[in-house]
């Protein structure tokens, strides 16, 4: 499970998918999925194609601090846009690159131009995690004699 291992077996590993909302959807309705999810953040998708995404970041930012009405605000008004994607080819050290360059926490997997999934980046940390737990476990087969290889 190195970085250089791609989206699509991370995306194998925890699940294809991901969950979304219309432009049109409150900020209320947005945030209640999330907690109901227990999610960090949602794809914003219109009729042909993803639009942005809308994040526990953007409810902060953009609703609490300027004090306006999550109900009488739609994600469409604050969704962060364009959405970042990438592909299931792209390597999780790419992504991780792209997380920290440009400051995200998630990103939208797209194939053939339509969305099959979203990586955060505790996503990708329990990769690297357990990536080196397996290599702890095969340096210490390896000591103790038992390496197969």
């Amino acid at each position: 499970m190195p970085l250089s291992e791609n989206i699509h077996s991370v995306l194998t590993r925890k699940g294809w998918g991901l969950f979304s909302v219309s432009p049109q959807t409150t900020v209320y309705d947005a945030v209640q999925t999330m907690a109901d999810k227990d999610i960090g953040a949602l794809a914003v998708l219109g009729p042909e194609r993803l639009l942005g995404t809308f994040s526990e970041r953007d409810y902060a930012r953009k609703i609490i601090l300027l004090g306006r009405s999550s109900k009488d605000t739609t994600v469409g008004e604050v969704m962060s846009y364009p959405a970042t994607s990438v592909t299931p080819q792209d390597t999780v050290e790419d992504c991780l690159r792209m997380m920290t360059t440009y400051r995200l926490r998630h990103l939208v997997v797209v194939e053939a131009g339509r969305p099959v999934g979203m990586v955060s980046i505790g996503d990708l940390m329990n990769w690297i995690m357990s990536a080196q737990e397996e290599t702890i476990g095969h340096l210490h087969s390896y000591i103790s004699g038992g390496y197969h290889g």
